[in-house]
C-alpha cells in the first residue's frame, strides 16, 4: 500500500462519534457533536471529537459546511459532489444539485487563467415549517 493517507483506527470514540452524527439530518458543530455525546453519558473529549472529524472530513465520510458565524459543521450525506439548503432556525438540510454549475465555474476560471479550481456554495434561509411556526 503506497496512499499517504494516514490509516484511521476503527476505536470505541471513533464510532460514538460516527453515531451521533448519523443521528442528525442537520449539521453540527464539533461543540454540538460533543454535547451530544455527554447527553447520552459518553466521556469522549473534545478534543477528540474535533480530532475524528477533521479526519473524517479528511476521508470524506462525513460532509462539511462553513456556518454563517464561521463554524466549521459536520454531516453525513451521499457520495459526490453536491449543495446545501440549510435552515437557520432548525438546521434542516437539503442536499441539492446545480446542473451546469462546475462547467460554468471551470469556464470562468479558464478565462481568467486560473487552474484546480474548488468551490463551496451553501445556501441560507429558513424551511416552511420554521416559517409556519
Amino acid at each position: 500500500m503506497t496512499s499517504t493517507e494516514p490509516v484511521q483506527r476503527r476505536t470505541r470514540q471513533r464510532a460514538e462519534i460516527r453515531d451521533a452524527v448519523e443521528a442528525s439530518q442537520a449539521f453540527a458543530t464539533s461543540q454540538e457533536i460533543h454535547d451530544r455525546l455527554r447527553h447520552s453519558g459518553s466521556t469522549v473529549g473534545l478534543a477528540t471529537v474535533y480530532r475524528a472529524l477533521q479526519a473524517m472530513a479528511a476521508g470524506g465520510e462525513v460532509d462539511t459546511i462553513r456556518t454563517p458565524d464561521g463554524q466549521v459543521a459536520y454531516r453525513t450525506c451521499t457520495p459526490g459532489h453536491h449543495h446545501h439548503l440549510v435552515c437557520r432556525g432548525c438546521g434542516k438540510t437539503v442536499e441539492i444539485d446545480l446542473p451546469g454549475l462546475e462547467s460554468q465555474t471551470r469556464a470562468i476560471a479558464r478565462e481568467y487563467g486560473f487552474a484546480e479550481i474548488d468551490h463551496e456554495v451553501e445556501f441560507f434561509g429558513t424551511c416552511a415549517d420554521c416559517t409556519a411556526g
